[in-house]
């Protein structure tokens, strides 16, 4: 692509909104800095009419006090406070490969305790090999392969594409078929030759009435290894069995034991069976699994887990993970993914390392921590500040606060907040 469109300038993009974007707390803030500045300016009347009015000093000094409550408030503290650090933050994600889109999902981060992966293609590498084939009913392993090819030469998904490849490097001739249908979560069929192929689980069978007792104990098996075993008939009779495994990406494993050590539930959601999926999660050490969901339930299995109070982040890559990234609390797109997935999520992974997610969620307790440090030193230079400067001191040690000199105590407490978020600098992943 070229102009705007290439993934470089969406890259900026990301990072100017959410340079721009105000967190959730920076409300709060706001609203705070809404009152300060009339609470502020009663404060200082009240003061003038206090030392002038009531116990008698002269005007100028009155003046002095009110003056020198005006200019050592300082709102620009707190103002500073939250869009600083939330600069600097979104910069060092950048920095790491890590595009957070707006502030709110920077704040948001840091409070998952759940964290949910898509299995295919976000913990697995989804280039998936075929394994294993297992006839029946007297066909040879080629008729087998051959039809299973046929079938899925139509079909996009990996496991499909697994299978054409296999086909192809045995030299196999895969004719186009008549017609072809995918059925979601299922499968998918095709007409060749007058037949018809089926290929997928064992739901896809029993939709289609055709018995596949015999081959039950050697697909459970197959299951048990973490092998994704697809069943094959041809005109209502089971031909073989099919067995593709994918391979965990290399830090898969890594991801998963820092996010435990973080105190994160880890979960696993895909569309495999039970078996199969509980195999593949063992490997990689997740706590929970949700197997045989369907293409469209994943949104709905994301919201079962935050109405049990969980705050979830989704992890994921493909088109039908879009609806569960936008439902979780934080949906997190690997950047190799597709465009929706991309566009939906609001945290994007450019490297595809699934060790930024624990880098993310770290980064962003990082950002608040600074954030509360900078509103603590805002509130905290106001709060005794301002009643110095009303002359507080002054009848026990006839201290008074020249208006000068909280001019400059004004200015140092915004520059000790931009320094302190300049020393985010120093983070390191």
């Amino acid at each position: 692509k070229i102009g705007k469109d290439t993934f470089l300038s969406q890259i900026i993009k990301f990072v100017e909104d959410a340079q721009a974007s105000k967190a959730p707390i920076q409300e709060l803030v706001d609203k705070i800095s809404l009152y300060f500045v009339p609470v502020v300016m009663v404060i200082s009347i009240l003061a003038f009419i206090l030392w002038y009015f009531i116990l008698g000093h002269t005007l100028v000094f009155s003046l002095s006090i009110a003056i020198a409550i005006l200019v050592i408030a300082c709102p620009c503290a707190m103002g500073l406070a939250t869009p600083t650090a939330v600069m600097v933050g979104t910069g060092l994600g950048a920095t790491n490969g890590i595009l957070i889109k707006n502030a709110g999902a920077l704040q948001k981060t840091e409070k998952v305790d759940t964290i949910v992966f898509d299995k295919t293609g976000t913990l697995t590498k989804g280039q998936p090999e075929v394994t294993d084939i297992l006839t029946f009913n007297k066909h040879s392993k080629e008729d087998v392969l051959k039809y299973s090819a046929i079938v899925e030469k139509g079909s996009e998904h990996p496991l499909g594409e697994s299978i054409v490849k296999e086909a192809k490097e045995k030299k196999i001739n895969i004719p186009d078929a008549n017609s072809f249908v995918a059925i979601a979560g299922k499968g998918v069929s095709a007409i060749y030759d007058k037949k018809k192929i089926l290929l997928g689980s064992r739901k896809l069978m029993k939709d289609n009435d055709i018995k596949i007792l015999s081959a039950e104990s050697t697909m459970r098996k197959l299951e048990e290894e973490g092998k994704t075993a697809m069943l094959v008939a041809l005109d209502k009779e089971l031909i073989g069995i099919i067995a593709v495994a994918d391979t965990l990406k290399e830090n898969s494993r890594d991801a998963v034991s820092a996010l435990h050590k973080m105190g994160k539930t880890v979960v696993m959601i895909t569309g495999d069976n039970e078996r199969t999926a509980k195999a593949i999660a063992k490997q990689v050490g997740i706590d929970e699994v949700l197997a045989d969901v369907m293409p469209e339930e994943k949104a709905s299995r994301i919201k079962e887990l935050q109405d049990k109070g969980k705050n979830v982040a989704m992890v994921g890559d493909g088109i039908n993970d879009a609806p569960a990234l936008a439902q979780a609390n934080v949906g997190i797109a690997l950047g190799s993914g597709t465009d929706v997935a991309i566009e939906t999520g609001d945290i994007i992974l450019v490297k595809n390392d699934l060790r930024d997610v624990v880098t993310a969620i770290d980064l962003s307790g990082y950002t608040m921590r600074k954030i509360k440090q900078n509103l603590f030193w805002a509130f905290f230079y106001n709060i005794v500040g301002i009643p110095i400067a009303a002359g507080a001191l002054y009848p026990l040690f006839g201290f008074l606060l020249n208006p000068a000199i909280a001019g400059a105590a004004m200015a140092f407490s915004s520059v000790s907040v931009v320094v302190n978020t300049l020393l985010m600098k120093r983070y390191k992943s």
